[in-house]
């Protein structure tokens, strides 16, 4: 049986969303953040070296990042999917499938690294240290954030926000693979971001995708998608 080693509030949350979505048998095994650094626990390296979540094993075969497993579930258990999830993988040489694949590359290549980087600055001044440096530390990861960090999350959100309000999914009418891979990081980003209160259409996707059974069943198995900033 395919097992999800599921990491809390991290990227597997869309492995498991899938899975439900296609109704594929699953054994899920839940690992916990240290509670002082918020890391993965080392019991993660007994599966991949990297020790890191996404990772599923399935037929003694380890498959790591979330991209390849989604794609890998997708190209192994897609004939599971009906209706609407008859199209996750669109046919190549299609704008459709130009899309999924470029969504699926923009989440981790480009949105995911500012994600990161707020997290990063907002958590600093917070992590212990000296008295004396909390102010320059606060300081710093404020002007980093002011300057570089949010201005580019302000621009991720107006283009998503804007490729929203021409397409129902992300890449055209129908549910991808994309929209499993965007939907960390449009959580993320509506965790994170500054301003995306005036972004109705992406408000509206993440309500969508939320409200959806399937959905529901991953984040009472799984646990909260995200953590706050």
């Amino acid at each position: 049986m395919l097992t999800v080693h599921h990491l809390e509030t991290s990227r597997s949350q869309r492995i498991l969303w899938l899975l439900e979505e296609l109704g594929v048998p699953y054994e899920l095994k839940v690992y916990r953040r240290n509670p002082a650094t918020r890391l993965a626990p080392p019991e993660l390296k007994a599966v991949h070296p990297l020790g890191k979540s996404p990772v599923i094993t399935d037929d003694g075969e380890v498959i790591a990042e979330s991209g390849a497993i989604i794609e890998y579930i997708v190209e192994r258990y897609g004939d599971c999917g009906q209706g609407e999830l008859a199209h996750l993988q669109p046919a190549p040489g299609t704008r459709e499938h130009r899309q999924c694949r470029y969504w699926m590359h923009y989440c981790e290549g480009s949105l995911m690294n500012w994600l990161v980087m707020k997290l990063v600055f907002v958590s600093i001044p917070n992590r212990p240290m000296p008295f004396f440096a909390k102010p320059v530390a606060r300081a710093i990861c404020g002007k980093v954030q002011e300057q570089l960090v949010d201005p580019n999350l302000q621009a991720a959100t107006a283009f998503i926000e804007d490729h929203l309000s021409r397409n129902r999914w992300f890449a055209g009418p129908d549910l991808t693979m994309a929209d499993f891979q965007m939907s960390f990081g449009v959580e993320a980003l509506l965790s994170r971001a500054t301003g995306t209160a005036a972004h109705p259409h992406l408000s509206e996707y993440h309500a969508r995708i939320r409200a959806r059974p399937a959905y529901r069943r991953a984040e009472a198995k799984g646990g909260p998608t995200v953590m706050g900033a």
